[in-house]
């Protein structure tokens, strides 16, 4: 274990400040996959999950294909947060650059908002052509604006129908689709009906397809039988994101699920996502020569939970895993 390095303490004091170069500075130290950096990432990790853990900010993911309007919606969520006061973290994953290796699209690109603003920041990370919609470095990036702004939106890279990497790192997780596009039928035979907690059929400006479209997604959750088996059935809501008609419901249902959320299941539930976070990225790293010798999916399953339930931080563990035995 190392000794958590003074700077760190201090960058985390100033990222739970919300200082943008801070957090900016956080986010450099998590995207980097030097060995040695990413110890020193784990330590600040470390720090702002020991010290920030009463106030991580509600986390919402939004996820869905290409084309249906994700960026706008977030847009609008941001715009609609500022005005209520609330300060936004948001993180973008878009495909990489086949030259560069970075995201094509690039910060600020995507979602309308004031660059003076000091309460908004903006992220986009690189997919790096990892499959589920988001990357490794997304959990410690989460908990980063998660430890400096009120809300956190991650939206995932729009590949479809194996986007459920989020469900992982977003308390409440979005599904954006739009009228007349086929998406449900898809998604039924993908299964990632299973995911979401609200969907939101965007583009609703012909009503009789937007309608249409709920009434598919009903099916849809009746066909899994997802409505019986949860807790909290998903809630099917239409919106426009372009015209900003529907945001204020979607935000009161996003406010209505955070706050009726039980503390105790909050917490097991990041955990779990973390847990489950991290046995897919050393699968990911290692693959089955690396998991064969950890001692398989049930030892490395057991060794994560048992860090975790120990009060490691997940980026420790993580790091962990990777040293020689």
């Amino acid at each position: 274990m190392s000794v958590r390095a003074p700077d760190m303490k201090a960058l985390a004091d100033r990222v739970l400040a919300g200082e943008r170069p801070a957090v900016a500075e956080a986010l450099n130290r998590v995207e980097d996959t030097r060995a040695a950096e990413r110890a020193r990432a784990a330590d600040l990790m470390a720090e702002l999950r020991a010290k920030g853990a009463a106030k991580l900010a509600h986390t919402i993911g939004i996820t869905g294909p290409p084309g249906v309007g994700k960026s706008t919606l977030a847009g609008a969520l941001v715009r609609k947060l500022r005005a209520d006061g609330r300060s936004v973290g948001m993180l973008a994953v878009d495909p990489s650059s086949v030259r560069s290796g970075g995201a094509v699209l690039g910060d600020r690109a995507r979602v309308a908002f004031d660059p003076s603003d000091e309460h908004v920041f903006f992220r986009s990370l690189a997919s790096k052509g990892q499959t589920g919609g988001l990357v490794d470095a997304a959990l410690s990036a989460v908990g980063v604006l998660a430890a400096a702004y009120d809300i956190v939106l991650v939206e995932t890279t729009g590949v479809g129908q194996t986007e459920t990497d989020v469900r992982d790192v977003a308390d409440t997780v979005v599904l954006v689709i739009q009228p007349g596009s086929g998406d449900t039928l898809q998604f039924i035979k993908a299964g990632i009906m299973e995911i979401p907690d609200l969907i939101v059929v965007n583009k609703a400006d012909e009503e009789r397809l937007a309608k249409q479209a709920q009434a598919d997604v009903k099916q849809a959750l009746a066909a899994e039988a997802r409505a019986e088996a949860r807790d909290v059935a998903p809630e099917v809501l239409s919106v426009s994101a372009l015209h900003r008609r529907g945001i204020d419901e979607l935000i009161a249902l996003l406010d209505k699920r955070a706050a009726e959320r039980d503390p105790e299941a909050l917490s097991r539930a990041r955990r779990d996502g973390s847990a489950h976070w991290i046995a897919r990225s050393y699968r990911r790293r290692h693959g089955e020569a690396g998991l064969e010798r950890i001692g398989g999916e049930s030892a490395l399953h057991a060794r994560v939970a048992a860090a975790l339930d120990g009060g490691t931080a997940p980026e420790r563990v993580a790091l962990d895993l990777d040293q020689p035995a």
